[in-house]
């Protein structure tokens, strides 16, 4: 992962957990998505909890596995064992990613999240579809997990995109040092930066970190003259009060008469992630909190769709 690609012979890799074809909801036209692996945040609400960690790490099917312990006999770190019968996994040692348990298990109960890939690995795999990109005027987004927590590797996935005329776009929590921020920025055609919570201490209660670095990542993008469409989760009870709204609006304030500023997508709260913070033996954070739903009903959304709008900003609710 963030292999030194100056040394002679190795090719850059990329740590990855995921890719996902014609994707129409990350950036303009269709796109591939390329998901990298770790993650700075720790946002309560996460759909990828599998993205977090930049180890390799073991997912179980609970429903599938027939307990037969053929995982136990073949994996040399001894992750896997049997307690009173049932197959468990030991969270505390590190996977080394060699699969041999995913290979052994005839239920396809066991997944190995994490992967390798050279930069032309990745490559192969954006391009299989350009014609697509240049029909639609899509092309190649990197998310995550935070994408910019393997910047060398992120530069040179964007890098070899450009010189194949591929649109470049990256989605990002924005909570980097600036030097990886400078690395990367002149490679990306258009920034998806998130907006969680305008309040810091509220900000850190749910994502684990003060907002200070990204808001002034945020305007340094802006202000730079790089393309910017700022995307907002909602939550009900987390960001959704018209006052946290508007402080989002007062920010970008300054820069909705910008031409490199694109506006805001909606993104409404959802638990398809759920199932998966079972697989790693996680407990799903939204559930200790308080009760009630965190999903806003349409006319909600729709509301605060409008307060944006009335301020002259370009806003999108985006629903799946």
């Amino acid at each position: 992962m963030d292999v030194d690609s100056k040394k002679e012979g190795i090719e850059r890799t990329a740590r990855i957990f995921n890719t996902q074809k014609y994707n129409v909801h990350d950036g303009p036209g269709v796109r591939t998505l390329i998901f990298f692996k770790g993650c700075p945040l720790r946002c309560k609400w996460c759909s990828n909890p599998e993205g977090l960690k930049s180890e390799y790490q073991v997912m179980i099917k609970k429903n599938a596995c027939i307990n037969c312990g053929q995982c136990v006999d073949v994996c040399p770190k001894k992750i896997h064992y049997m307690e009173n019968g049932i197959h468990k996994v030991h969270r505390d040692i590190t996977c080394i990613g060699c699969r041999r348990c995913e290979k052994n298990c005839l239920q396809k109960a066991i997944e190995i999240v994490g992967e390798d890939k050279t930069i032309t690995e990745l490559m192969d795999i954006v391009k299989e579809d350009k014609d697509f990109y240049m029909m639609s005027g899509g092309g190649l987004t990197v998310g995550g997990g935070e994408c910019s927590a393997q910047a060398e590797s992120l530069k040179s996935l964007l890098e070899a995109s450009h010189m194949d005329g591929i649109n470049t776009a990256i989605e990002t929590c924005g909570y980097m040092p600036r030097k990886s921020l400078d690395l990367i920025k002149d490679h990306v055609d258009i920034f998806l930066f998130d907006i969680k919570q305008m309040d810091p201490v509220k900000h850190k209660y749910w994502t684990g970190v003060n907002n200070e670095r990204i808001l002034s990542n945020l305007r340094y993008l802006l202000e730079s003259g790089k393309k910017v469409r700022v995307r907002m989760p909602i939550l009900k009870g987390v960001n959704d009060s018209h006052e946290e709204i508007m402080a989002v609006v007062d920010f970008l304030e300054d820069f909705k008469c910008f031409k490199n500023f694109d506006g805001i997508d909606l993104l409404p709260y959802h638990r398809y992630g759920v199932g998966k913070y079972e697989q790693l033996d996680m407990d799903y954070p939204m559930d200790s909190e308080m009760e009630g739903e965190f999903a806003l009903s349409n006319e909600q959304l729709d509301a605060i769709q409008k307060w944006i709008d009335e301020n002259k900003i370009e806003v999108n609710l985006v629903r799946h």
